[in-house]
Formats: C-alpha cells, structure tokens, sequence
C-alpha cells in the first residue's frame, strides 16, 4: 500500500469500508431482506415471510429467467463473434480510417440505450426484414448494447499481441487461417472469455432497450422486475432480483473457470 503511516493507513481503509458498504453491501442486504420481508414500515421489517421467494418458481416466473438465460448466452454470443472478428480486422485498417471505425464500434455505449432500442425497432419493423414482435429483435438489440464492451477487451488483447509471431509463423509455411486458429485465437482465449462474461452479466440485467422492443411472448427478468415495482409489489420485485443475481452469478462462474482454464 502506498501510505505507509498507521494512522493514515487506517483512515484510508475505513474510508474504503465505509464507501463499499454504502455502494455495494447496503443495496444488496436491503434487497435479500426485501425479499423475506412479509411488511416493512419501520427500519427493519415488521415479519418476515418466504412467500415472495416461492412465487420466484412460478410457471410465469420460470418461463422469464429461461428467456433472460437464453437471451443473454444468444445475444453474448453473437456479440463476442463479431466483437473479436472486429477487434482483429481494425489494425489492419489504415490510420485514419481506423480510427473512425473503432469510435464506430464504440457508439452504442455512447448513446442512451433507449435509443439503440428505438433505431432497432424502427429500422426491423417494415420490410424487407420484420423482427418486431420476435425474441429475434431483444436478442439483437442486447447483442448491439454488449458488442462495444467485447470489441474493446478483445481489441486491448490483440494490440498487445508480438507482430513478430505472424511473421515467423509466415516464414516456416504457415497460412493465415492456419496463424489464426492456433496461434492468435489461443492467445486471446482469456480475454475472449472475460467479454463473454461481461456480456453475459450485462444482457442478464439489461433493461431500458428491452422494454421497448420485447413482445409479450419473450419477457426477460428485469422486465418483470420493473413490472413488479412499477405497481408496487417491491417484495416480489427483490425477489425476483435476488434470484436474478444467483442465476448471473451461476453463469459468471462457470465462464470464469473456462477464463481460468483457457489462462
């Protein structure tokens, strides 16, 4: 740690505690009590119940988070393909246009993604493609929000890649699929692996383009959520959030043992 005196070091570090508590712990523990919670008018719950927590696993309930799964592996997917095609492509471009096509890239983290929301379903809502009104349509959008944060971690990876390796790989035979397949690729699996993950975490909790696309057949979890609080059910509202939170974590750990794997 760069302070070295006591008194200082321990301020910093309650400092630390008190500002990760505030941000991190505080919303967290409200929500799992929330969830368990049968009333609450005063600082602490009046009873507590598992009601809330049992209506997780109804059928309607049920059919969301498989919607909120497949949506977030599909459209994760989608994205970290085309991120790291991108993200390899773009040094290959000259200067100028390199630059405008990774600002390019980058545009849908620089705008409201209500607005990736609405050009999505304006843009596929007449022919000649029609997606309104599909699971095709959220899928797309998700993939479009993600695609700017894979794209970035790939494209950090690569730019720290040794020129020197294609060139050596060239001059004993190698053809550049061959280059690609077993020396680029296998280098950048960490980082490909750590923008699944993020992707995967950012669709599961994606909301503000969702709602404005999805149709009534394909209903995420964070829609439902929103649904639940907009007219006043918080406790089935934390629920449904705390078990959003566990299924994420769930997914998060599995990628993170590939990520660890391909390391």
């Amino acid at each position: 740690m760069l302070v070295r005196n006591p008194a200082a070091r321990v301020a910093v570090w309650a400092v630390f505690a008190v500002v990760l508590l505030t941000l991190v712990v505080t919303p967290v523990a409200v929500t799992v009590i929330t969830a368990f919670s049968a009333s609450w008018t005063s600082v602490l719950p009046a009873a507590l119940t598992t009601d809330h927590v049992a209506d997780v696993f109804t059928p309607e309930n049920a059919a969301s988070i498989g919607v909120s799964v497949q949506t977030a592996l599909l459209a994760s997917a989608l994205a970290v393909v085309a991120g790291t095609w991108a993200a390899l492509a773009v040094p290959s471009l000259p200067g100028r246009l390199r630059g405008a096509v990774d600002a390019f890239f980058h545009l849908p983290v620089a705008v409201p993604s209500v607005v990736v929301g609405l050009g999505v379903l304006v843009a596929f809502s007449a022919p000649p493609l029609v997606l309104g009104g599909t699971p095709s349509i959220v899928i797309l959008v998700q993939a479009i929000l993600v695609f700017a944060f894979a794209y970035s971690m790939v494209s950090a990876a690569v730019s720290q890649l040794d020129p020197m390796l294609d060139k050596v790989g060239g001059s004993l035979g190698a053809s550049s699929l061959r280059l690609l397949l077993t020396v680029r690729l296998p280098l950048l699996l960490p980082s490909i692996a750590a923008a699944a993950g993020l992707s995967v975490a950012l669709c599961m909790g994606e909301l503000g383009a969702t709602i404005m696309v999805y149709p009534a057949s394909w209903r995420t979890l964070p829609v439902t959520v929103f649904t639940q609080s907009d007219r006043g059910d918080l406790f089935g509202a934390a629920a449904n959030t705390m078990f959003l939170v566990l299924v994420t974590v769930a997914i998060l750990g599995v990628l993170s043992a590939f990520r660890r794997r391909a390391r």
